[in-house]
């Protein structure tokens, strides 16, 4: 049996479920889930953070025929070299992920944090240099695969025995099933952003932004609400300054927008916009969006239990994991997609544990700056809930809208913060200096010394005081070489591979400062 039929014949089991009983599943495993809450099952003598680290593979031109037909441009990934790799795959055939060990809250923590980063990326890259290959860290991806459109590309797809396969995706069930949902039609899903509206029949466009998420495990369960709530006033400051992902692949934009109109109009972080209008069109209420708090930790099972069923996955053999006693209430968090959201999990009881996984982030230029941005949400979320920090007081409606207001404008935006003091502000140095201290004042509490919290948040001080993020220097160099001349394809390629190039550079080892500093 071929993979494609064997890929047919999962979906169609998947679709085969009945909706109603595994609602009814997910509703009963809340209920054990909220006990084992009340037991103290998902407690923890401490914090701990974890990382999720998404990239996408480009050819380099040094050895096989496909990396030389084309400088950076995209590749899908051999399976047996993300087994080689030991990473995992994602949605598209070009992506791999790696996901980090829990380690603790403190110096040590985040060193080992760092140091497994580089030592595993340090061990892909040289694997996938064997095949002309490397992985980037990008928000998301704009050169198309060698002999190929960015349009064909994401939205190829066969059918196999009346299953829509997409050609380019991952063999991941639920994705495809997506496609194949009753009345789906081939508009049913697109891509929606300043300038770029494309159709599709399944989720693949997805497949164009690439993340990083800092993992925060709360140590007392009871205290997950206060955190969430904390979570959501920073998600619009610390997207400000992560934003990396202003361009689309060029062919991707409609007729009437050229360069100018894009660098004019075009948002800042277009990976949100992708994610939300591709996962939201095939359910009723929005199922990627910023979320509304909550103040017990039982009405964040209750949402993730009750959340929008996609697509109702047939009951997973048992294994010996703590938390198969509610494997279709996990079933059902995999697409409980929030841009923070509360987790409940564990491989077993001494592991079990309660977070919340902080996804506004796209993937950054360097390591370095990458564990910055997790040194600083673990900092803020032990800090601000410590000092009873009064920017909780702001309202749920003004953090919202300072998400939005970053996706659009990254640091240029009007973004609104309580200071300690309790007065409101918009002045961009005063609410980065309060964001910033507290990250450093929540790591010295977790046990770094003064120069080691300070050298973790050091990258973020550094994008405020010069104004610059990925996607400002993105968009500054596309703007200068539009200006010499260049057409708006070549302006957005070469930066991109000038983009690539420096990473070679510093990904492992560097910092994105020195991409401006060594000019």
């Amino acid at each position: 049996m071929s993979t494609e039929s064997a890929l047919a014949d999962g979906v169609r089991e998947a679709l085969a479920v009945d909706p109603d009983e595994f609602a009814a599943r997910a509703e009963e495993e809340a209920e054990i889930v909220k006990q084992e809450l009340r037991d103290g099952s998902f407690d923890n003598h401490q914090s701990i953070v974890g990382f999720e680290y998404e990239f996408y593979a480009v050819a380099d031109g040094r050895w096989s025929e496909e990396s030389r037909a084309g400088d950076y441009a995209l590749m899908r990934v051999p399976r047996r070299m993300l087994e080689l790799m030991g990473f995992e795959k994602e949605l598209g055939l070009h992506n791999a992920e790696m996901s980090t060990s829990p380690q603790p809250l403190s110096d040590h923590g985040l060193m080992a944090q760092l140091a497994e980063v580089r030592a595993r990326l340090e061990a892909a890259e040289n694997t996938a240099g064997v095949e002309g290959m490397r992985l980037v860290s990008d928000g998301i991806w704009t050169i198309p695969p060698a002999g190929e459109t960015a349009a064909g590309y994401i939205t190829d797809s066969v059918d196999v025995d009346g299953v829509t396969v997409a050609v380019n995706m991952s063999d991941s069930v639920r994705y495809h099933a997506m496609a194949n949902t009753e009345g789906a039609g081939a508009t049913d899903v697109s891509v929606d952003a300043p300038g770029v509206s494309l159709s599709a029949d399944t989720v693949m466009p997805e497949s164009l932004i690439t993340s990083i998420q800092p993992h925060f495990q709360v140590a007392q369960a009871t205290t997950l609400p206060r955190h969430f709530r904390y979570a959501l006033r920073i998600a619009g400051p610390l997207l400000a300054l992560g934003v990396n992902s202003p361009f689309f692949p060029p062919e991707l934009y409609d007729d009437d927008w050229d360069g100018e109109r894009v660098l004019a109009e075009g948002a800042t972080e277009n990976r949100v916009h992708v994610f939300e209008s591709v996962l939201n069109a095939r359910t009723d209420a929005d199922k990627v969006r910023f979320p509304r708090e909550f103040h017990d930790v039982e009405t964040a099972v209750d949402r993730i239990a009750g959340d929008e069923t996609l697509i109702p996955m047939p009951e997973s053999d048992g294994t010996d994991r703590f938390d198969d006693a509610f494997a279709t209430f996990r079933t059902k968090h995999g697409s409980y997609w929030r841009w923070v959201r509360p987790v409940f999990e564990g491989a077993s009881r001494s592991a079990a544990n309660a977070r919340i996984e902080f996804r506004p982030i796209p993937g950054q230029p360097t390591v370095r700056d990458s564990i910055a941005f997790q040194g600083a949400f673990a900092g803020l979320m032990q800090a601000l809930p410590q000092r009873e920090h009064p920017a909780i007081g702001l309202e749920w409606e003004t953090a919202r809208d300072n998400f939005y207001a970053a996706v659009a404008d990254g640091l240029d935006a009007d973004i609104e913060w309580i200071g300690p003091d309790g007065e409101r502000t918009t002045d961009t140095d005063a609410l980065f200096a309060d964001i910033l201290d507290h990250a450093e004042a929540g790591l010295r509490t977790a046990g770094c010394a003064d120069d080691e919290a300070a050298a973790w948040i050091a990258p973020l001080r550094w994008r405020v005081a010069n104004r610059t993020t990925p996607a400002s220097w993105k968009r500054d160099r596309v703007r200068e070489r539009l200006e010499d001349g260049d057409d708006f394809e070549t302006a957005l390629s070469d930066t991109q591979r000038e983009y690539i190039d420096n990473q070679s550079e510093t990904l492992i080892d560097g910092g994105f400062s020195a991409w401006i500093d060594d000019e």
